[in-house]
């Protein structure tokens, strides 16, 4: 039987995010972030002190990953921009789907290689026109496609496996990878079948003993699932609609989850569409940053 676990953690932004997603840290700058999808707008927080910015941005956006200590790269609906950490300027680093006004970014996550893997989706989930691309030093790779809502990206530590679910479909698939560049080097199979289980499989984290750690939305749990695919512990949340956990804090101590208020109203789900950190004793592990070009040879 499964344990479950009541929620022991705290909030760290009682701000209703419509589609809260993408958590992320850096443990180099000690900055968490997340998005409100719908709303364009992206949040930063110092972990240490709990100061907070939020930024408007011109499209949706769904995923960051840190690139070096002066750009950052961000999932807009056009596709992939470097944006200045200073300034703010946001550069167009690649195009991606940005003659589909209809589709915009979802799911995300940097795979050991450097290479970022990124999901599109229909801006009213319709069915079967989403994709999942993996991005490296700027060339771009459809590797799945046909998809509604993508969800629940992430990599072993060794980055010879890659998982990913289409929420509706319910089934968390298992893709042999190539761990030089996270690039496929076998065909998809099933690994984890929910699909006559209530609630949807949301985002995912790998931790670093390889188990896969799960937002289901609609039933407000985080799942933990061993390496094995047995899920083997369940925490309850005080939201019903998260959507991705993340690890944060320079020892990673704690892990994150975004929620959604979409479709909620507040006199009955008041914590819809906060933001939550939790202790799980999971071993932690954060994703590398994007390796956006050749590294520069050394010199001495």
């Amino acid at each position: 039987m499964t344990a479950e676990t009541v929620f022991e953690g705290r909030i760290l932004s009682t701000d209703r995010m419509a589609l809260g997603e993408g958590p992320g840290y850096d443990p180099e700058t000690d900055l968490i972030w997340w998005f409100d999808i719908t709303n364009c707008r992206l949040n930063f927080m110092n972990a240490s002190n709990r100061d907070r910015r939020i930024i408007t941005l011109p499209e949706m956006a769904s995923v960051l990953a840190p690139v070096d200590e002066k750009r950052q790269l961000i999932a807009m609906e056009t596709g992939l921009y470097f944006r200045d950490t200073a300034h703010g300027a946001l550069t167009l680093h690649v195009a991606i789907e940005e003659d589909r006004p209809e589709t915009r970014p979802n799911d995300g996550r940097v795979h050991p290689s450097g290479a970022l893997w990124i999901s599109t989706m229909g801006k009213e989930a319709e069915e079967g026109v989403g994709a999942i691309y993996h991005v490296l030093k700027g060339e771009v790779t459809k590797i799945v496609e046909g998809m509604t809502i993508p969800n629940a990206i992430c990599f072993s530590p060794d980055g010879e496996t890659g998982y990913y679910v289409d929420t509706p479909v319910g089934k968390l698939m298992r893709m042999p990878l190539d761990p030089e560049t996270g690039l496929p080097d076998g065909d998809p199979e099933v690994f984890i079948d929910n699909a006559e289980k209530p609630g949807g499989m949301d985002g995912a984290v790998c931790d670093g003993d390889g188990h896969i750690w799960n937002a289901r939305y609609g039933m407000g749990v985080l799942d933990h699932y061993h390496s094995d695919g047995r899920l083997i512990a369940r925490y309850q949340l005080p939201a019903r609609q998260p959507t991705c956990p993340a690890f944060i804090g320079k020892d990673g101590g704690w892990m994150m989850v975004t929620t959604a208020a979409q479709n909620t109203r507040p006199e009955e789900e008041p914590n819809a569409g906060f933001t939550f950190a939790l202790v799980t004793g999971a071993r932690p592990r954060f994703d590398p940053p994007y390796l956006a070009e050749e590294p520069l040879p050394f010199r001495r």
